[in-house]
């Protein structure tokens, strides 16, 4: 569990609140709206939020192994989403809930979730990647502070915000040049501060810091950033495994990869790994990957 005493509590803390979903009724839930800052609703919340929302319906002693969602319409960062959770089925051994998110009276995304009780089985995995541990990477402020002429505006206001996820970066150069390489990424991250023991609440952050760079990979095979002008990202779809238990306030190696992009759509894989090697969840994203002119400029 992370120690750090001047880790911002802030950020972490306005993310719990916004997974603490209020019931209004069977199967319904009002989930408060996040502070991110952006001009729509970050999709790491809205799938976190749903997860929720699925759980809170579920019995206890069975945990969600997958779910997969869709994005419909951008979120309105203004308004609080409404949470519709259908019950599909209770069975023996598994439970499955459908969850739709609804923002002015419209779907804006969609998710079919999985719970899973626990029983032993078959045991294997990849092996995690061979890279040097987080404390032996710079932090954000620290890769502001270095490399701060070399950054673009943008990127020093991101990494400069408070975050509720702490990350360390194996290899920042790809922030630094224009060169295309092989869409690859290794990064550290862990909630920015200690979690609550729930299971769904390590669950849902999980799921919240599954859709921060992943889509990003992609960019790398071309030269290009998140930040750019000339670039339009959007998450289309978002599918996660859970595989075994671990916790969110704990570092966790993401590996992320992107074998394919084609049609103004970009395919990328993550392994999510406990510090001890152990692989606790692989998530899989299609987003849509679209090249502006060079003229465009964003609102």
């Amino acid at each position: 569990m992370p120690t750090d005493d001047t880790a911002p509590q802030s950020a972490l803390n306005a993310l719990l609140a916004t997974l603490e979903l209020e019931p209004l009724e069977d199967n319904l839930f009002r989930g408060a709206r996040g502070n991110e800052g952006w001009q729509r609703v970050f999709g790491g919340q809205v799938l976190g939020q749903a997860l929720m929302a699925a759980a809170r319906t579920v019995n206890a002693g069975r945990s969600v192994h997958s779910l997969h969602g869709y994005f419909l319409l951008a979120g309105d960062p203004s308004r609080p989403i409404v949470y519709d959770v259908e019950r599909i089925r209770d069975g023996g051994s598994f439970t499955t809930r459908r969850v739709k998110a609804i923002q002015h009276g419209r779907p804006i995304f969609s998710m079919s979730s999985s719970f899973h009780k626990s029983e032993p089985g078959f045991d294997h995995q990849t092996p995690m990647p061979d890279v040097p541990p987080p404390e032996e990477l710079p932090n954000p402020k620290d890769i502001i502070a270095q490399l701060i002429d070399a950054l673009p505006q943008s990127m020093r206001s991101y990494w400069s915000r408070e975050r509720p996820i702490d990350t360390r970066i194996v290899d920042v150069s790809r922030y630094l040049t224009r060169d295309k390489k092989t869409p690859l990424q290794h990064i550290w991250i862990r909630a920015n501060g200690a979690l609550p023991d729930d299971p769904a609440i390590h669950q849902a952050v999980l799921a919240y810091a599954s859709d921060f760079t992943l889509l990003d990979t992609a960019l790398i095979a071309h030269g290009k950033l998140l930040f750019d002008a000339d670039v339009q990202l959007a998450s289309l779809d978002h599918a996660l495994w859970y595989h075994r238990p671990f916790r969110a306030d704990e570092w966790l190696l993401y590996v992320q990869d992107s074998p394919n992009a084609f049609g103004a759509r970009g395919f990328c894989r993550g392994s999510i790994f406990a510090r001890d090697g152990t692989l606790i969840a692989s998530v899989v994203q299609e987003g849509l990957m679209r090249q502006r002119s060079s003229s465009f400029v964003p609102n």
